[in-house]
Parts: structure tokens; C-alpha cells; sequence
């Protein structure tokens, strides 16, 4: 059962991913005519459009996450550890460069060649189609450290290399020879960018000094400072205005006036981490950045004074996810709250649907005049959070606590940004303490009331709209210990709290009483499904409990976790609880049956799960991970086994989907069958004492013993008319399978002598049942009766007697037959309404004819025993029925 998604959840694709600390690159499509943006995320290259900033490719992933990215016209080269690979149509691998003995850290395409230096200092020029090396060069580190790599502008055949003891080389790579090798600035080399005027660089320092340097006649042109460190990237714009940009290790970005020689503006916090890469688009106004706080953003020149604003931009957690829920009911939205202090929301349809809620903060106003850097009004980060669609459009729909805090905020999705109320107790109005915190917070369907438990034991309601206090559980405090979670029923009748004393209370909503406690080992954490009344309760011990709020018993328990159970969801039936925990596995708890039907190991620990209100995907997000990573339910759409795992079940460790959603792969063709995958054909009968009933239609037995009234009724007013013209097509036998009527031959006077010859002809059931008289085989002539209707039936059974043309033998071979259909109690029902026909037209012969007799009176006495013994069964299940129906359990 070890298979890819741990049997019951597939790997499907990661949401929130959009850059890392990989430089992007920027390539033009002729024929498109429009630049695209490729970014190194994880193990895959993204490929967007500038124009819109939408994903128009996933590459394959590769082993290992990329460290290093670089394109050319046709190809994208990407290497992680000592092997590069290029990747063609943005999407598979054609190429793979194998013969670094270090990992790589500097890639130069270089027409049909591609340049690589590894950080032992060796230099290998590849041939990009034979694979093959071309040129190997090894620096000596002492001396020249290779730190940045450039082909310049029109300089045929040749690189310049930057070290980190600060001096430049010119090398002529096809005749191997170093053509000129610059002092520099004694000072390690950063960054090269060649610049829009032939023979001149951007040198980048480490100080933070950018020098602007012709290398023809190797004299500096003009020299800048930055006061933040040294400088992450370089570029030039191209669209007629003589300025250069310059990133930073702290995210900020300075614009040169390359005219005047001086600062023209600052572009501060462009990116809350070091700026990767910087590029400004060919002949446009437009600048794109990427970093490592998982952010690409399209910078416009527009405005007054040169300085920038934000076009457009893709950005997710800068830091890792803590809380993920599902927000609403469509499956579409996924709110998560991370320790980079945001709240954001992630489409799982498109990416431009995503948005971002913003900081949480204590001031708005002062927190915008300061920025980010110096902000002191900022919240810590989100610990838990509730949300709910009713009334979001009238008043802040999501309510938050905050990490070591006791005030709790509430946000405004439609507006996404943060909400107008702050919810604390009145008495801490004044001053707030240290050590006093929101714990736990929940808000009931309406939309109209948030609870929010403390650490000292409080839990207190507040109206949304209003943010005013409603009420408190309890004189003082509702429980002894610190809240551990707070649960409102769908209806708005009861608070359920936990407390770390180890004890979970009901109080009524209304007044809150206390209506019901009941003892547990200590509780970490609850979470309520409102439609079925489930309440799952995680414990220190990690155990899970599953208590049911109507009864207020414990209906299971389950136990099998090694480590503290970080997050619970439960699926939209109730059916199934998933649970994870910090021993890195996942757990698929089937409630009704009580055992564990599904388990998988991941390689980070899942801090938070949710489940898709529609089902068809869990969410996770991971220990020191940025993305959302969507599990598919395989169950809605391949058979999955939801056997009991064994006692000695080892969880397969599942690798966590990349950022391309998986392709189907067929998985049964390498693993064993489990019986239960086998489609189950049902016998024909189940058990020899069992009586079956035929799958027949009521339609073909029913209405057997009233077929004159029916006929009666059916009686046509006036006989049908000829039509004077023939018919256009070929007229039918009526019945169920189609059959031509044979022409008959033009006679104008019609013979009312009978022929007798027509009587005379035997039917294929007559036929059959004579040759059973003999085989005792009754299954033919059962089987051609099953097919025919009941008017069929009825001429069938009325030409069984002599006067129909039949004859004693045939009748009692068709007692035999219904006998036989009694003994086998199969077609039960069958057996019974031919058995009635045929009393019905064959009374008189029956009385009269002793053989018959005989065979009928044994029939008789064999239907009463199977009656009674049916009468019996039938007593016993309304006997219990009556009394679970009116007994009080």
C-alpha cells in the first residue's frame, strides 16, 4: 500500500511559491514579441509574462533545489549542486552538463556555448548541444577567486571575470589566453553588468561602491556609494533615460543620475529581504525585482522624480505559514497566517485572485509613516484565527489572536486589510499585562459573535459589528487553567472551552451557564465539525478524542501519534478526521468504523491542516516551508481502499508536490491489488436459505392475476383503421426485441374457417418444458418466461391446458418447475405470481385430474412452511424495530 499520496491523498501542487534567493532572468520571445521572467522556485523554473506577470509555464522538477539560473534565446539553464541541466520550451529537461566536482555558483550563456564556474574555482566552458566540454580553466583561489562572471557587448569569443581579491580579467575563451587583467579596487567584486554604451561595466563592490569602468581603455568613468552594504545587482535603463539601479542586502534600491553623476532617488523596502535579481525591460520604463522574501515585483517610472511604484506583483510568506483555513464554502480560498506578521489569502484557482490582508499593527497611520524597517507598531504574528462568509461584506468577517498578546484584531477580507476593532477585556483597557494572552478564538456562523479564550482562564464574547463586550462564561473565569480552544455550535446554543486543567466545559450561548464539564487528560486543542456535532479533542498524551456534543460522550478514541499533535480537520461529511502531529506523519482517522484508514510521513512536520469544504483537496503547511501544499483526494476520483491499516503499518515517506500539479500516473500497473479494489459482482443468490427476489421490473409479475380489468380498461373505442397507403416502413412484431412481421399475401375476402394448423404449432416455453419432463432442467423455460411480458406470460400459461393445445404432462411439468424455483427460493416473487396465474386460468382441470392434484397439494404445504418460517423473521425485525423506536436509550 506504499504507494505515491500514502493511498488515500496524492501530492497535487504548492500555492504561495514565487521566488527564492536565485537571480530571475529575463528573455525576449521574437516571435511573440514579449518578454517573459524566469524564477528558480524550489526544484522548479517558473515562467511568467511581464505583461500581465501570469504563469505561463512549470518547468520539470529537477533532484534538488536550484542554486543558480541563466537563459539564453532558446534554452534555460539551471544547475544545483555540480550539474547543470537546460531546459527547453520552458518545461523539460534536454540537456545535463555532468563534470564539476564542487557546486556551481556563476552561469554566462555564451552563444553556443555556456560558460560555468564552480566554487573550487574551476572554470568549464560546455558546447551546449554535443554536451561536451570545450574548455576547462582552474583558478588559483588564493589569487583570483572568480566572483562574478559578464561577456561584454560586442567582444567576440570573450568573458570578464570578477575575483574577490578585487582584480578583473579579460579572457579570449576559444583561443584560451588572458588578454588583460585589470588591478581594480582592492576590493571583492559583487556584480558585473555591462552597461548601454559599448566598453563600459558596472563593477559592483562589496564596500558598496559602484564603479562605472570602460574596459577598452581601462579608465573609470564615474563611481557611486551606497550606504547598505554591498551590492546584490545592477541595471541600466534603456528607454532614453541615463539611469542605473543598484540592490541591496537589506532590500532597498538607489536610482543614479548617470548625467549628473548623483542620487536621484531611494526605493526603500522595495523587498523586506536582500534584492536577488534586477532587471529593467528592454526600451521600457519598467523594472522588475525579485528576492528571497518570496516576492516578483514590476516597478513603473511614471510619476515625479524618478522614483518607482509597484505595477504589479506576485508575492506569498516571507516566512513560514503557521495557520492555514479554508474561508468560505466554495473551496476556492485558503486564509493563512504566517510568522512574517501577514495574513494573506491564496486562490487555489489562479494566482491573481490571491491577495494579501497586510501586517497586523497597533497604529495603521504611524506604522506607514515609519515603513517597515522601524516599525515599533507592528503586531507579532498571528497564532490562531476564525473566519465566516455571512455578513463579510457588511463587517469585518475574521478575527485573529496574535503571538504572546492579549489583544485580538479583527480583518476585513472584502476590504482586504485589518479590521476596526481591537477585542480585549475592559479591564485591561488601560494598561496591558505581560503575561496575559489570547489563547483560543472562534466565531459562530452568523458572523455576528467572536469568542476569544485566555491564558488566565477567561473566555469572553464579542458582537463583530460593534466590537463591544457581550458577556463572559462564568463569574470570573471559565476555567482554572489557560484556555486551550474555544468552539461555538452551528446554531449559536453552546460554547464548548477547553481548559489545560484537563477539563472541557458546555455552557449555554445565551447566558452563559455552565451546562456540562467533563474531565480529560489535558487537552491541547479542539476543533468542532457544526453540521454533524463532532468534537475532536487533541490531548498532551497525543491521543485524540472524539466527544459528541448531543450525548456529551466520548465516541473514540485514537491513539498511535509519537509527537505533539500540531492541527486537526475534519472532512465535509464528518466521515473522516485528519490529524497531524510533530512525528512528520498524517493520519486519516475513519470515524464511523474507528480505525485509521489512511497514514503518510512527510519530510517537515505539518504545523497546520485544512480540509477543502467541497473535499476534493487537503491543504498542509510545513516547519521552515513558505509554500501551501494541496493534497488531492484520490477517493473522489480512482478506487481507494479504506481498509483498517495493520498494527505494523510503515508509513512511506511521500515527497511534497512541487509547483506543477502532478500528471496522472498509473499506479496499479507496480503494486499488488487489495481485494476490496476488485469490483464485486454480486452471485445470484447469496446463501442457499436465503430467500432472492428476480431483479425483474414490478412492471413483468405484478399485475399478472388483474390482466382482464387492465385489458378492459385498455379496450380501444373503435376498432383501428387501415391506413389506404402502405406504410413507408417495414412493420413490426410488438415486444421488446425487434422483429419484422413476415408480408402477407394481398386476400381481399378473409376465410373465417380456423386453421388449425396455427394451433397446432407449439410455443419454444411448451417445447421446453416437455424436454424438462425428462432432464428435470428447469433454468430454460424459467428463462424465456423471465423474458416475456405479461400478456405473453398469460397466453403462455392459458396454452399450457388440453384445451389450449397443451396437455396434463406439460402442466405438471410446470408445477415442477415453480416446485423447483420454491425449493432454490430464488425469483421468489415470480414463483409466486406464475403459481397464482396458473390457478387462476386452470382451476377446473387441476380439480380434476389426480396427478395434478397431488403435485398442487405439495406445493401447497411447501409455500406455508417457507411462509412461516418468512412471518417469523418478519415478527422479530418489527419487534425490535417498535422497541428501538420507542425505548429511551
Amino acid at each position: 500500500m506504499a504507494r505515491e499520496g500514502g493511498g488515500l491523498f496524492a501530492g497535487f501542487r504548492v500555492l504561495g511559491r514565487f521566488s527564492g534567493h536565485v537571480p530571475h532572468v529575463l528573455r525576449y520571445h521574437g516571435r511573440h514579441r514579449e518578454f517573459y521572467l524566469a524564477t528558480a522556485v524550489g526544484r522548479s523554473v517558473h515562467t511568467y509574462n511581464v505583461k500581465k506577470l501570469g504563469i505561463v509555464a512549470v518547468s520539470n522538477a529537477l533532484p534538488r533545489e536550484i542554486t543558480c539560473l541563466a537563459a539564453d534565446r532558446m534554452l534555460i539553464f539551471a544547475s544545483y549542486d555540480n550539474i547543470l541541466h537546460a531546459f527547453a520550451r520552458n518545461k523539460e529537461v534536454v540537456h545535463t552538463y555532468e563534470g564539476h566536482k564542487a557546486r556551481i555558483h556563476l552561469l554566462q550563456p555564451f552563444g553556443d556555448h555556456v560558460v560555468s564556474v564552480d566554487v573550487d574555482n574551476v572554470l568549464i566552458v560546455w558546447n551546449i548541444q554535443l554536451e561536451e566540454e570545450y574548455l576547462q580553466v582552474d583558478f588559483d583561489k588564493a589569487t583570483f577567486a572568480v566572483s562574478a562572471i559578464l561577456h561584454p557587448s560586442t567582444y567576440l569569443n570573450k568573458i570578464l571575470l570578477g575575483s574577490e581579491q578585487g582584480s578583473l580579467q579579460l579572457w579570449n575563451i576559444r583561443s584560451n589566453k588572458l588578454l588583460y587583467s585589470f588591478p581594480g579596487w582592492h576590493l571583492a567584486v559583487t556584480t558585473l553588468e555591462q552597461a548601454p554604451a559599448v566598453d563600459v561595466v558596472a563593477v559592483g563592490l562589496v564596500s558598496g561602491h559602484i564603479v562605472v569602468h570602460n574596459i577598452k581603455f581601462n579608465e573609470t568613468l564615474m563611481k557611486f556609494q551606497q550606504d547598505w552594504g554591498p551590492i546584490t545587482a545592477i541595471s541600466f535603463r534603456t528607454d532614453g533615460h541615463p539611469v542605473m539601479a543598484a540592490g541591496s542586502p537589506v532590500g532597498h534600491i538607489a536610482l543614479w543620475d548617470l548625467e549628473e553623476k548623483k542620487l536621484m532617488c531611494q526605493m526603500q523596502d522595495a523587498h523586506s529581504t536582500a534584492i536577488a535579481g534586477m532587471s529593467f525591460v528592454p526600451g521600457e520604463p519598467l523594472l522588475i525585482t525579485n528576492g528571497a522574501d518570496n516576492a516578483i515585483r514590476v516597478w513603473i517610472f511614471d510619476g515625479p522624480g524618478g522614483t518607482g511604484r509597484v505595477l504589479r506583483s506576485r508575492m506569498g510568506h516571507s516566512a513560514p505559514p503557521t495557520k492555514i483555513r479554508y474561508h468560505g464554502q466554495n473551496g476556492e480560498q485558503i486564509l493563512s497566517a504566517g510568522q512574517d506578521g501577514t495574513l494573506q489569502s491564496f486562490s487555489t484557482v489562479h494566482e491573481k485572485f490571491n491577495k494579501s490582508l497586510g501586517r497586523g499593527s497597533i497604529n495603521k497611520k504611524k506604522s506607514k509613516k515609519k515603513g517597515l524597517k522601524l516599525d515599533t507598531m507592528a503586531l507579532p504574528p498571528i497564532t490562531v484565527f476564525a473566519s465566516e462568509v455571512a455578513h463579510q461584506s457588511d463587517w469585518d468577517s475574521i478575527v485573529a489572536c496574535h503571538q504572546g498578546y492579549i489583544t485580538c484584531t479583527t480583518w476585513n477580507y472584502q476590504k482586504t486589510s485589518m479590521g476596526v476593532h481591537k477585542l480585549r477585556p475592559e479591564e485591561f483597557s488601560k494598561h496591558k499585562p505581560i503575561d496575559i494572552y489570547a489563547t483560543a478564538v472562534d466565531i459562530t456562523s452568523c458572523g455576528n459573535f467572536a469568542v476569544i479564550g485566555l491564558s488566565t482562564g477567561q473566555v469572553d464574547v464579542y458582537n463583530m459589528q460593534s466590537g463591544i463586550h457581550r458577556g463572559r462564561c462564568g463569574k470570573e473565569k471559565a476555567h482554572d487553567g489557560a484556555i486551550r480552544g474555544v468552539a461555538v455550535d452551528g446554531l449559536n446554543q453552546l460554547i464548548i472551552t477547553a481548559g489545560s486543567e484537563g477539563l472541557i466545559k458546555f455552557w449555554k450561548f445565551k447566558t452563559k451557564n455552565l451546562v456540562y464539564s467533563i474531565d480529560l487528560s489535558s487537552p491541547s486543542g479542539i476543533l468542532l465539525h457544526r453540521d454533524s456535532g463532532i468534537l475532536g479533542i487533541a490531548c498532551d498524551d497525543f491521543s485524540i478524542s472524539v466527544l459528541d456534543i448531543e450525548t456529551r460522550k466520548i465516541v473514540r478514541t485514537f491513539s498511535g501519534h509519537h509527537g505533539r499533535i500540531n492541527d486537526m480537520t475534519f472532512s465535509p461529511d464528518g466521515r473522516w478526521l485528519i490529524t497531524s502531529s510533530m512525528d512528520c506523519t498524517i493520519k486519516t482517522w475513519d470515524l464511523p468504523s474507528g480505525c485509521l484508514v489512511d497514514c503518510f510521513l512527510v519530510d517537515s512536520a505539518a504545523v497546520s491542516l485544512t480540509m477543502s469544504p467541497t473535499g476534493d483537496f487537503l491543504a498542509s503547511a510545513h516547519v521552515d516551508d513558505l509554500g501551501i501544499y494541496l493534497w488531492s483526494n484520490r477517493s473522489l476520483y480512482s478506487l481507494v481502499s479504506l481498509r483498517p491499516l495493520p498494527a505494523d503499518y510503515e508509513p512511506s515517506v511521500v515527497t511534497c508536490p512541487s509547483t506543477c500539479p502532478v500528471q496522472a500516473v498509473d499506479v496499479a500497473g507496480d503494486e499488488e491489488t487489495c481485494d476490496e479494489m476488485i469490483e464485486y459482482v454480486s452471485p445470484e443468490q447469496l446463501g442457499e436459505q436465503l430467500v432472492t427476489l428476480s431483479s425483474l421490473p414490478e412492471s413483468r409479475w405484478k399485475n399478472l392475476l388483474s390482466l382482464d380489468v387492465i385489458k378492459k380498461k385498455n379496450k380501444p373505442r373503435e376498432p383501428p383503421k387501415v391506413p389506404k397507403s402502405a406504410p413507408f416502413f417495414i412493420p413490426t412484431v410488438p415486444g421488446l426485441t425487434p422483429r419484422y412481421i413476415v408480408p402477407e399475401e394481398e386476400n381481399d375476402a378473409q376465410s373465417k374457417v380456423v386453421n388449425l394448423g396455427v394451433l397446432a404449432q407449439k410455443s419454444d416455453f411448451y417445447v421446453h418444458l416437455e424436454e424438462a419432463l425428462s432432464s428435470n432442467e428447469y433454468t430454460a423455460p424459467l428463462n424465456l418466461l423471465k423474458s416475456l411480458g405479461p400478456s405473453n406470460i398469460e397466453i403462455e400459461l392459458r396454452g399450457l391446458a388440453p384445451e389450449g393445445g397443451g396437455s396434463v404432462e406439460v402442466m405438471l411439468s410446470f408445477l415442477k418447475m415453480v416446485g423447483m424455483m420454491l425449493n432454490k427460493k430464488y425469483n421468489f416473487e415470480l414463483a409466486q405470481a406464475y403459481l397464482a396465474l396458473f390457478l387462476k386460468l386452470h382451476l377446473k382441470i387441476l380439480s380434476s385430474e389426480p396427478n395434478l392434484l397431488e403435485e398442487v397439494s405439495r406445493l401447497s404445504m411447501q409455500l406455508e412452511e417457507i411462509w412461516i418460517h418468512l412471518q417469523t423473521l418478519f415478527n422479530q425485525s418489527l419487534c425490535v424495530l417498535t422497541y428501538m423506536k420507542s425505548a429511551l436509550l
